[in-house]
This record gives C-alpha cells, sequence and structure tokens, in this order.
C-alpha cells in the first residue's frame, strides 16, 4: 500500500511528534521504548532503527481524522501488525493512554521486541 500523504493535513508532522511525546516514545501496545528525536542512534543497525521507530496509527483508519482520541503510538512491529490484520483498533477499551500502559504484555511474550531483536 503507497502512503498517500494528500490524505494527512499540512501540520501531520506535529500532530505525530505531539503524539510520540505523550507516550514518552514507547509503543502504546507493546511498551517498547522507541528512539526519541536527538538520540544517538550511531551503534543501531538500519534493522534496528526501523524496528525502534514509534509510528503513529489512526485507530478509525481515516488519516484525516485526527482527533487524540483517534491516534496512537506505535512501533513498527506493532504498527504493521495491525495493518496486516485488518484490525483498526489496538485493542478493544484501550482508549486511554494510562489504561493502554497498564495491559502492555510482558517483555518475554512481546512479539514487537521479539521482532526488534531478530
Amino acid at each position: 500500500m503507497k502512503f498517500k500523504y494528500l490524505l494527512y493535513p499540512d501540520n501531520w508532522s506535529e500532530i505525530a511528534a505531539e503524539v510520540k511525546q505523550e507516550a514518552l516514545w514507547r509503543c502504546q501496545k507493546c511498551g517498547l521504548k522507541c528512539i526519541a528525536p536527538g538520540e544517538n542512534t550511531s551503534h543501531l543497525t538500519r534493522s534496528e532503527r526501523m524496528a525502534y521507530t514509534l509510528q503513529v496509527h489512526h485507530w478509525n483508519r481515516n488519516p484525516a481524522d485526527n482527533r487524540k482520541s483517534n491516534l496512537v503510538a506505535l512501533c513498527s512491529a506493532c504498527h504493521l501488525f495491525y495493518h496486516q490484520g485488518g484490525k483498526s483498533n489496538v485493542s478493544p477499551g484501550l482508549g486511554k493512554p494510562s489504561l493502554r500502559l497498564a495491559t502492555l504484555t510482558t517483555k518475554m511474550d512481546n512479539p514487537c521486541i521479539l521482532a526488534a531483536r531478530s
């Protein structure tokens, strides 16, 4: 699927940065600590940098709907998982960041952590 920039508002970069900052640069599904702006990534491979990149997902898959309640910060693996699986919502009932963080899976069971390590 091609990324369609025309569907996003002109200030998308600022909106996405705010969502990521509010998530403290952690995936709101698996809890993976992702790369924050200015962080030294010289020790990471390109693959690792991609795995630790935080992205913003639209719950309803409508890039024009940028209400905070429709946006969630996800690592690359979790974001890809939800798009490949055809799922719109990250997880039922996880509308508030505090609830999302309270329901994170353990790192040992986390498919995102395992994907980032391989």
